[in-house]
């Protein structure tokens, strides 16, 4: 009889013992309801032969238990979970038991992964006071989904060798060391295991570059990337060489490019022929994919123009599948941008009047701060018999508009009235001139003359998330919502900033963009849909969102008080004493009355008397791979379905929404909606309370339509109801045209492409 050997991960041999790997299955089926080891082991089908190595039967088991997960079974998630966990440690530790984190730290660092000035912040003493805190026991409570995304994209390792060196809450602790390394020793201990405590149990979620950064050498942790760009050379050329700068530190790119003149506009006085704004875009386009982000995939930007720029006709075809390479520019996704001036046009049945920008002067500047003044240029120039224009029917340009929208998904809209009139800022002194790549990021820019322009300002943004699933009452934001303010804000002065545009823009403004993840969650939970959401639900959206948006304002007025406001709180419209209540679009009263249960007046006061420490505070950003992580739903949009799948370079993952057994039935599937206007009502509520943006998609099923099309009067309908309610940007179009099933049932393929910025989808 041939005795069968084991490989196992320092080479050795040993006898094969089957009992082994079935204790293994035991304890990570220990205390889960519902699950079934010997299915586990049935399913596994290891075929054993010598010298099969231990990783790939533990690979196995693990790939066996997550094919087990379904609606039936959800709860095989944590099982799998378990099995990563318990392969993870051993890869890393060597053994299941984690080593202490003063020995953790020392090894890392001499590795050169760690920050080594992590050594010199903290005595030896002080690091082993610290790893009282950590509970590694957190780890079993991230679920299948959670710990692949950890293992794929945020746990620090050698990419040649698979090598890993930290597990998830070795991660937790060490961002938390770092976040607060220049407390006092009397209060950095309460913040770390405050920050730790919060986001090792999800009350926080936080972004790709944070979570896969945060402790490294790499000091970038700003998601979002804002640049503006001139109509010169020099700025074009400025422009490019910052997109590749922080497209290289895994960056999302927004692109300001609307000022570049239209093709056949005369150049030094006549001199040469303008090539129009295609061959710059392409220009940027190769930036932004010039290098890979993480060595995964290449980088993404939204390139934002208005939609009164003579090129509009052949600008937005840019993006679809039409045409030939020299006439399309598909790896940029593009935002276009309208204000009232062209609604009112379109309402009238009017026609919509193209030009070129440099041939109309302070039109652009006014385009985004002044709709009056912009309707008096506009109204001149198109009387004007000496400037070069192309007149069009509004309603043909919003129909073309919507059409490419809905057949390539990725052509986006700004309202950039209302992002002025209901922002941060005072858009006399800061106007915004556009937004990020996942259109829920409003911060002013100004273009650069040269890479080291110290007049010209690159906005980026810091992003996290509240997780509304972890909230019972409205009194439990405040605790969260000060930690992540204050966490948020020392990140500012702790990271690099490769471009002095950026670094000076930062300083002066100190932004920050605090969303939400698990909202769908918390809709189910308190028995509320996103469909038929009525004006009590929308009361009760409307409670929570004042005391999360409340809270988080206050925090940052406090901070101020702590340590001073940014230096140009001056230009916002809290240094005012404006809240956002104060400057909404008062048609959501037609949803939802304005009731207030918060003492805002106080903050008022506040606000007025020592400013604020962070110019912006609130976006609603995707939260794809932090809501996985968190087992959460992502951001405020409904799921797909109730297990659903996500496709990345590691394979085919599975996620099940919480409490699924439980909530079943109360969840409001996105395909089962017949329309998007529950959710854009909701978006509407939401908005009222935030200083910037929401990445707000729309979302068609055809099975709900005659012929199964959609109709173009429908898409303008729902266009005009954004605008009417204050909506400042839309992000993707989704339509469930069957595409991508797969052969499971109830499962559904997640939006994300290979051109997906993993920044910018926290």
């Amino acid at each position: 009889m041939n005795i069968i050997t084991v490989t196992k991960r320092d080479g050795s041999k040993e006898q094969l013992d089957l009992n082994k790997f079935h204790r293994v299955v035991q304890w990570a089926c220990e205390g889960i309801t519902n699950v079934s080891e010997s299915e586990i082991e049935i399913k596994s089908h290891i075929q054993f032969y010598n010298s099969i190595k231990t990783s790939d039967i533990q690979e196995t088991l693990i790939k066996a238990s997550a094919d087990l997960i379904s609606e039936e079974h959800p709860n095989y998630q944590y099982v799998a979970g378990r099995l990563v966990n318990y392969h993870l440690r051993k890869q890393v530790y060597n053994n299941y038991k984690p080593i202490k984190l003063l020995d953790h730290i020392k090894k890392v660092v001499a590795e050169g992964y760690y920050d080594k000035d992590i050594l010199t912040w903290y005595t030896e003493d002080q690091i082993n006071t610290i790893d009282g805190i950590v509970d590694h026991d957190r780890d079993y409570d991230i679920a299948y989904v959670g710990m692949e995304q950890f293992r794929g994209k945020y746990l620090i390792k050698n990419r040649v060798t698979n090598q890993y060196y930290e597990t998830p809450q070795m991660v937790y602790i060490l961002i938390a060391m770092v976040l607060f390394r220049n407390y006092t020793h009397e209060t950095r201990l309460k913040w770390i295991k405050d920050f730790y405590d919060s986001i090792s149990t999800f009350e926080i979620s936080l972004p790709t570059p944070i979570m896969a950064g945060l402790r490294s050498p790499q000091k970038q942790f700003s998601s979002c990337v804002l640049i503006e760009t001139g109509d010169s050379l020099d700025s074009i050329n400025a422009t490019t060489s910052s997109i590749v700068k922080y497209v290289s530190q895994k960056a999302g790119i927004g692109i300001g490019a609307g000022r570049i003149r239209a093709i056949g506009s005369p150049i030094r006085k006549g001199d040469a022929s303008h090539t129009g704004v295609i061959p710059f875009y392409k220009l940027f386009q190769a930036a932004v994919k010039s290098c890979s982000q993480g060595g995964v995939r290449g980088g993404a930007a939204t390139l934002y123009y208005p939609a009164w720029h003579l090129e509009i006709e052949d600008l937005l075809v840019l993006k679809n599948n039409k045409g030939t390479e020299e006439t399309r520019i598909r790896h940029l996704d593009y935002g276009v941008q309208f204000n009232r001036v062209l609604y009112e046009r379109l309402l009238s049945n009017g026609n919509i009047t193209l030009f070129s920008p440099n041939d109309v002067p302070d039109l652009y500047d006014s385009f985004f701060t002044d709709a009056d003044r912009f309707r008096e240029l506009y109204e001149k120039y198109e009387r004007s018999s000496k400037i070069r224009k192309k007149v069009i029917k509004a309603i043909d340009l919003f129909s073309a508009f919507m059409q490419e929208r809905k057949d390539t998904g990725r052509i986006y809209l700004m309202n950039v009235d209302h992002a002025n009139d209901h922002g941060a800022f005072i858009k006399e002194k800061a106007p915004i001139k556009q937004s990020n790549l996942c259109c829920e990021i409003n911060l002013p820019t100004k273009p650069l003359n040269n890479y080291d322009d110290e007049d010209g300002e690159i906005s980026l943004c810091t992003l996290a998330a509240i997780n509304w699933g972890k909230i019972r009452d409205v009194s439990d934001f405040k605790r969260p919502c000060s930690i992540i303010v204050r966490a948020l804000d020392e990140l500012l002065d702790y990271q690099d900033y490769p471009v002095l545009a950026a670094k000076k823009s930062t300083m002066a403004r100190r932004p920050l963009g605090i969303g939400i993840v698990n909202f769908a969650y918390w809709l189910a939970r308190n028995d509320l849909n996103y469909q038929d959401i009525d004006k009590s639900g929308l009361a009760k959206i409307h409670e929570y969102a004042e005391a999360w948006s409340y809270y988080l304002i206050k925090a940052s007025i406090d901070l101020a008080k702590e340590k001073a406001a940014c230096p140009k709180s001056n230009e916002t419209q809290y240094g005012n004493g404006d809240m956002p209540i104060d400057t909404y679009k008062k048609e959501v009263d037609e949803l939802v009355e304005p009731v207030y249960n918060l003492d805002w007046n106080q903050l008022r006061k506040d606000a007025k008397s020592v400013g604020i420490r962070n110019s912006t505070l609130m976006a609603l950003m995707p939260s794809e791979t932090s809501a996985q992580i968190s087992n959460a739903t992502n951001g405020i949009e409904p799921p797909r379905s109730l297990v659903s799948i996500k496709q990345s370079k590691d394979g085919v993952l599975k996620q099940v929404v919480p409490e699924l057994r439980k909530l079943k039935n109360k969840y409001d599937l996105l395909w089962d909606q017949k329309s998007p206007e529950g959710y854009l009502k909701i978006c509407a509520v939401l908005q009222k309370f935030i200083d910037q943006g929401i990445s707000v998609n729309t979302s068609y099923n055809p099975k709900f339509y005659e012929d199964e099309k959609i109709p173009m009067s429908e898409m303008i309908k729902h266009l005009l109801m954004f605008y009417k309610y204050g909506g400042k940007q839309l992000y993707y179009f989704n339509t469930n045209d069957g595409a991508g099933e797969v052969e499971l049932p109830e499962l559904a393929i997640s939006e994300e492409t290979e051109e997906d910025c993993e920044s910018c989808i926290l």
